[in-house]
């Protein structure tokens, strides 16, 4: 089991590990950083994060509850409470830890934060088309895909084609229950 709690600066060196080369960085992480990650990056990344009343990103650790042990990341972003929306992004998880379950333990309780705390009604996400071991994850927990949209994102010569998925509120109360 893995419990999420707020990502601080003691654990910028994980990430930095885990954050691949440059296409990998690009895969997970989007237009936000750039290679290589460093401690600059991260600590702009955290400005203005992780205030339940202001702010329009949370940032999280995924800790193994048994062993205490940093084993994934995850943000809910672009938190709009008039609109009552947010966005999943950010989402990686260590190499030792692929397999095993804690990325869909990570998307339910970013989930749970999302509807239950934040009230929203509507949390999205994008992932791309070749990432089939995350999509078939996010699809497992009820997200719908929405669309494809062609060529979103340039790597060197070639282009990324990005699923837009999402998951409301009702949907995820019914699987909840079920």
């Amino acid at each position: 089991m893995i419990t999420l709690m707020y990502f601080e600066p003691p654990d910028f060196d994980k990430l930095i590990e885990w954050s691949g080369d440059e296409a990998f960085l690009l895969q997970w992480s989007g237009p936000q950083f750039t290679y290589p990650l460093t401690t600059d990056q991260l600590n702009d990344y955290l400005n203005d994060a992780n205030d339940k009343t202001t702010s329009t990103k949370f940032i999280y650790k995924a800790v193994e509850e048994d062993t205490k042990q940093l084993v994934g990341h995850i943000s809910l972003g672009n938190v709009d409470r008039y609109n009552r929306s947010a966005r999943i992004g950010k989402v990686l998880l260590s190499n030792d830890h692929r397999g095993k379950g804690y990325g869909k333990q990570m998307i339910n309780s970013v989930l749970r934060i999302g509807f239950e705390e934040f009230k929203l009604h509507r949390i999205s996400l994008g992932v791309f088309d070749f990432n089939t071991s995350a999509i078939n994850c996010y699809e497992r927990v009820g997200f719908v895909r929405e669309g494809l949209i062609r060529d979103a994102r340039r790597y060197k010569d070639s282009f990324w084609n990005l699923i837009e998925m999402s998951i409301l509120e009702a949907e995820w109360r019914r699987i909840i229950t079920n």
